[in-house]
């Protein structure tokens, strides 16, 4: 699966209540959410954001409390990926459970607001199309990429209990 969009760069220690605030938390609906994504850090990030884009950000992302919202966010405004130093684990089930894909990459500080990335996440390449530089990080597992391509977790399940 290849992912390309314009980099949206925050730093380390983004919590969910950064990325969506508690206030919010009273819909579920991914479109409602993402008009909200990031607004207490940034808050004319959802009307910057094209589908597609990718955030860029530090150590601890998605850290904080535990809810689906938090990536539900992120892709309701439509970001298709996020890349980070590293992530917080309860942010890792969440994000696959919506079928959001992330890469931890230490290379994270190379990249700045706006440039334009490409994904390869069945290799790991991600190339920093502005600057012309390429980075490996670890590939994305393919059924971790199966659940992404069928939208989520639960979507994954129905699309192979209907196969059985």
């Amino acid at each position: 699966m290849i992912i390309k969009g314009k980099v949206h760069k925050f730093g380390d220690d983004v919590n969910t209540d950064d990325i969506i605030a508690a206030k919010y938390l009273v819909s579920t609906d991914a479109q409602e959410l993402g008009k909200h994504c990031m607004e207490t850090i940034n808050p004319e990030f959802s009307q910057r954001v094209s589908p597609g884009d990718i955030i860029v950000a530090g150590r601890n992302f998605g850290c904080g409390s535990s809810r689906e919202h938090a990536p539900l966010a992120i892709k309701g405004c439509g970001v298709q990926a996020v890349i980070a130093k590293s992530f917080a684990a309860i942010f890792f089930r969440n994000a696959i459970n919506i079928g959001l894909p992330f890469l931890e990459s230490s290379e994270v500080e190379k990249f700045s607001d706006g440039d334009m990335v490409e994904i390869d996440l069945g290799s790991g390449i991600i190339k920093n199309l502005t600057q012309g530089k390429t980075y490996r990080t670890q590939a994305f597992p393919g059924f971790l990429q199966q659940i992404v391509e069928s939208g989520g977790l639960i979507n994954y399940i129905k699309q192979q209990k209907a196969k059985a």
